[in-house]
């Protein structure tokens, strides 16, 4: 139907929860690109819930226009970006859409990975109640709000540590090519000049789970 990895992959999938030294190596590109092709997971209410990573976008603390924490701004909301690397940031977008990031690097060096997009893998069925649709499509999970919808990840979880239930990201054994990594620029980041047009959103070349430009 819509898969390029599940009716593929999920028979010979093993589960690994990501270690913190993962994500607390100080490339925060580095982290953006390997994050493609894990799977996210979310265990709520007894649900199940999760997906495979198809796109990223990194923010790369104290130097990055685009950063929340742009030369080391700290407040109640950003304090979660200086934390040790493993831990969920999760912010309200425009008071209506939690967007889930992943804290990366060493404590006090604010970066992080937004993830963009997710292609279904588990609990659909939930997913699409959340999402209040009535079946299967590309708006399901394609953007950073719907997917954190699916999921049913809000701020709630703000500073979670992601080795951990209820949401955690594991390696299932998926292999994202370096040639079917594209970076191109961030989304809706006019407001950070010079920074606008850094390449630093990555996708898996091809997927339809993709968010749209």
């Amino acid at each position: 139907m819509f898969s390029l990895f599940v009716n593929v992959n999920k028979s010979f999938m093993t589960k690994r929860i990501l270690p913190n030294s993962f994500y607390q190596n100080p490339d925060v590109l580095s982290v953006s690109t390997s994050l493609l092709g894990k799977v996210i997971v979310s265990k709520l209410h007894a649900h199940i819930t999760s997906g495979i990573i198809v796109e990223t976008e990194a923010y790369d603390g104290p130097l990055d226009k685009a950063s929340h924490a742009y030369n080391n701004r700290r407040t109640d909301r950003t304090e979660t970006m200086y934390s040790e690397g493993g831990v969920a940031y999760i912010y309200l977008c425009y008071g209506l859409h939690h967007l889930f990031n992943v804290v990366t690097g060493p404590k006090n060096v604010p970066q992080a990975v937004l993830i963009r997009a997710i292609e279904p893998l588990e609990g659909i069925s939930i997913m699409l109640n959340r999402r209040k649709h009535k079946q299967v499509s590309y708006k399901l999970s394609s953007g950073p709000g719907v997917l954190s919808a699916a999921l049913g990840i809000t701020r709630e979880w703000d500073g979670h540590l992601l080795t951990n239930p209820p949401i955690w990201i594991e390696d299932r054994g998926i292999k994202v090519m370096k040639k079917d990594i594209i970076a191109s620029p961030r989304v809706g980041i006019d407001y950070a000049k010079e920074h606008r047009d850094l390449p630093w959103r990555f996708r898996i070349r091809n997927n339809p789970w993709v968010s749209k430009f």
